[in-house]
């Protein structure tokens, strides 16, 4: 990975761009960094958490904790290879500084307590650095205070503890209720620290500063492990191992839940209304990072996810909900707090409707996962087992209702994706019925059920005029990107029809482009979709159009390429003005490179058995 460099960064009225943050996180929390130094996103202790830092959201009252030189500079900064620890190098006119970042953990696992550690080295002459930390009040909703303990001063925010950590050369010049100023020279050699710890509703451990200090190299050991410990071997294998990193920022480790981005609010289009909290696990993202994970060969992560998914299911009924919370409980409906917004992009979000509503494209995404997840050698147990037979009934009894889609929609329609994936859940509960990995009780009814769908697509969901199937049953001009996601249909029903499709995809939704946006009219109020372009890649290679799924790779990464970021993907990219937005790290964005890169790769090597 290149290194992500800037001269001088600036601000625009008080935001750094959604492309320019790096991450930093440990399996619980995830941080985000702006080439400027500062952390201007930290939920913690939880990726759900009241943020502590939300700058990002509002430059007047948002809290952040920064360090930067108190002069002129130039930044570039990098992950440490196979790492989620990450070096920032600050240059000036007097010397430069190295500035490594961490959410530490250890070999063994997350810590019981949060621990946000920054370590500054002098690399070369005297840089004077600039500390800056306030802690956010959400949205003026509680009011950090100090107290003095036998361990020294800790700020109180509402039911968090926090105490910051410092080496003695770092000056503190100010300290306050609500916020800390302080001063670093450095000199060639000199090594120093600055850490956050963060405890909620319990004690808050302190540990000694050299403690704090080796875990950050503990951390780059740990990440590395994991990375070493995977089994993939494809196509874009660097592209590949870092978005695995980005999704294990997403991997809550006290449940295994999957959180679908670890930001709320983040807008769609500056300005607009599509501002939401992704916070939390949705069915559908969470079944596509667990495939991800398959083909990564994480083992523990994916049984983790898998088992924490169904349990949850369980839990609920097998009507399913959009989304959950991370510890598996119903999500909270949407409040409003009174933040200014990224760049005034209103409304801020907490919590999320999608909740509520019925999405028949999960049984599929349910489903389709579970038979992945057996061929990876997992044995079901009982009770999952008949989870699932639960699913494919309820599933069979539902497919022929409107819903509103995988694109969460407020009109309801029969969306063509929707009957595709329950065709897709039927299918596979056949297989798994038929092999004996699920009560065989049902499976002719299932069968029949399947060709039911098939054969009512057929009938209701295509266009001759477009030659293609459309967004939804009666808009005659319409297509949906989310189709590259059920390339199985296609390639099983009819894939003559499938592949017309996808070349009217990419005609229409990507202006002839890799770049593609989610259905027909939403270029209008937001930008390219970046998972939808890597499904279409994988559908192309799925297909066995190879070439037409390499040349959508690397058109996508040429575009992506012009901005430069350290691969931390958003949810959405402006084509326009190579801007990224939407919240972020996307969990959908980043499994669907590994798919395509997985797709491209399988579909390589049957290639050339067959020759």
């Amino acid at each position: 990975m290149e290194n992500q460099i800037f001269d001088s960064p600036t601000r625009d009225n008080g935001f750094a761009g959604l492309g320019d943050y790096a991450a930093i996180g440990e399996g619980r929390s995830v941080a985000l960094i702006a080439p400027d130094g500062s952390i201007d996103w930290w939920s913690a202790p939880n990726l759900d958490s009241t943020p502590l830092f939300d700058r990002l959201l509002d430059p007047n009252i948002g809290g952040y904790f920064q360090i930067v030189p108190n002069a002129p500079y130039r930044v570039s900064r990098q992950y440490r290879e196979n790492s989620n620890v990450l070096e920032t190098r600050f240059e000036t006119d007097a010397g430069s500084v190295l500035l490594t970042e961490s959410i530490n953990s250890t070999l063994a696992g997350r810590l019981p307590w949060s621990e946000l550690a920054r370590r500054i080295e002098g690399v070369e002459g005297h840089v004077e650095l600039i500390v800056r930390l306030r802690f956010g009040t959400a949205a003026e909703t509680r009011s950090p205070w100090i107290a003095e303990s036998d361990q020294g001063k800790v700020f109180h925010i509402a039911n968090v503890l926090a105490m910051v950590r410092t080496s003695e050369d770092i000056d503190i010049d100010h300290l306050d209720d609500e916020k800390l100023t302080g001063k670093l020279r450095t000199s060639p050699g000199s090594s120093s620290l600055c850490a956050l710890l963060i405890s909620e509703n319990e004690p808050l451990a302190v540990p000694e500063l050299s403690a704090i200090d080796n875990r950050i190299d503990t951390s780059d050991i740990a990440w590395r492990d994991w990375v070493e410990s995977l089994s993939y071997d494809g196509s874009f294998p660097q592209l590949v191992k870092r978005s695995a990193l980005s999704l294990k920022f997403l991997w809550y480790s006290p449940t295994g839940a999957l959180a679908a981005a670890a930001t709320t609010s983040l807008p769609e289009g500056i300005g607009g209304e599509k501002n939401y909290d992704y916070r939390f696990a949705w069915v559908r993202d969470a079944c596509l990072i667990i495939k991800a994970f398959v083909y990564l060969g994480a083992l523990e992560d994916c049984k983790a996810a898998f088992s924490w998914l169904s349990k949850t299911i369980i839990r609920h009924g097998v009507r399913l909900r959009a989304c959950y919370t991370l510890e598996g409980d119903i999500v909270p409906e949407e409040r409003y707090p009174e933040l200014a917004g990224y760049q005034d992009s209103l409304p801020v979000r907490v919590g999320n409707n999608a909740r509520d509503q019925l999405q028949l494209s999960m049984y599929g995404d349910m489903l389709g996962t579970a038979r992945l997840f057996i061929k990876a050698g997992h044995v079901l147990d009982l009770t999952t087992s008949r989870m699932l037979g639960e699913l494919a009934n309820c599933c069979a009894d539902n497919w022929r209702q409107k819903d509103a889609g995988i694109w969460e929609l407020p009109e309801k329609q029969h969306y063509t994706h929707s009957k595709m994936a329950c065709w897709l859940a039927l299918d596979q509960a056949v297989a798994m019925a038929e092999s004996k990995q699920i009560e065989p009780t049902w499976v002719e009814r299932w069968r029949r059920e399947r060709d039911r769908i098939s054969d009512w697509i057929e009938t209701h969901c295509w266009s001759e005029k477009k030659q293609a199937y459309l967004f939804y049953v009666g808009c005659e001009a319409r297509l949906d990107a989310s189709l590259g996601l059920v390339h199985h249909y296609g390639n099983t029903v009819n894939p003559e029809r499938m592949l017309s499709t996808y070349c009217a995809i990419r005609k229409e939704l990507g202006k002839d482009t890799a770049m593609l946006y989610r259905y027909s009219g939403v270029e209008k109020e937001e930008s390219t979709f970046l998972a939808c372009s890597f499904w279409l890649a994988e559908a192309w290679a799925a297909l066995g159009e190879i070439e037409r799924a390499k040349e959508t790779m690397t058109d996508i990464l040429a575009a992506l390429n012009q901005h430069g970021n350290v691969d931390i993907f958003n949810e959405m990219f402006d084509v326009h003005s190579n801007s990224w937005r939407g919240n972020m790290p996307q969990g959908l964005s980043h499994l669907a490179l590994i798919c395509a890169a997985q797709a491209i790769t399988e579909h390589q090597k049957e290639q050339t058995q067959s020759e």
